[in-house]
């Protein structure tokens, strides 16, 4: 049965799948991925990027508050933590307030590569979004905000 307060739905346009936001966010997403494998020092992935960059402005902090801040579920972060610990580029101790908490934070190898990684994050950022102007770029990165 129809609702008489709804607005009749106007009549859209043939779907094409190159006009859909989710196909083309994943088709951007590609991009930026292969330009940051190329570009990323360390062979490190960008979920491992962003966790030492994040581990680096907050100093030691525990495993949930470095997934929270990285937009990282707990499986996957313990995964990506893992595999920095195991490349040796971060250190984990247990929390004296809370032996059941692990404290994470960046070996000495790593606070070395600290400017490093925030260089080439430069560059990864302004190759992918080289297609923009400045304009075009301030304005995709406030729409991506809106977005999330």
């Amino acid at each position: 049965m129809a609702d008489p307060d709804r607005k009749e739905a106007q009549p859209r346009r043939p779907y094409r799948l190159e006009e859909q936001v989710g196909f083309l966010l994943r088709l951007a997403n590609q991009r930026h991925v292969a330009i940051f494998q190329s570009l990323a020092p360390e062979g490190l992935t960008p979920m491992q990027f962003s966790a030492l960059i994040r581990t680096a402005e907050l100093g030691q902090c525990s495993q949930n508050r470095l997934g929270r801040l990285t937009g990282m579920d707990v499986a996957t972060i313990k995964g990506v933590v893992d595999r920095l610990r195991a490349k040796g580029l971060v250190r984990l101790s247990p929390d004296p307030a809370d032996r059941r908490r692990t404290l994470i934070s960046l070996s000495e190898r790593s606070k070395a590569m600290i400017p490093a990684l925030q260089a080439a994050g430069h560059v990864i950022s302004e190759e992918t979004l080289a297609p923009l102007d400045a304009g075009e770029r301030e304005l995709f990165i406030a729409l991506l905000r809106k977005l999330i």
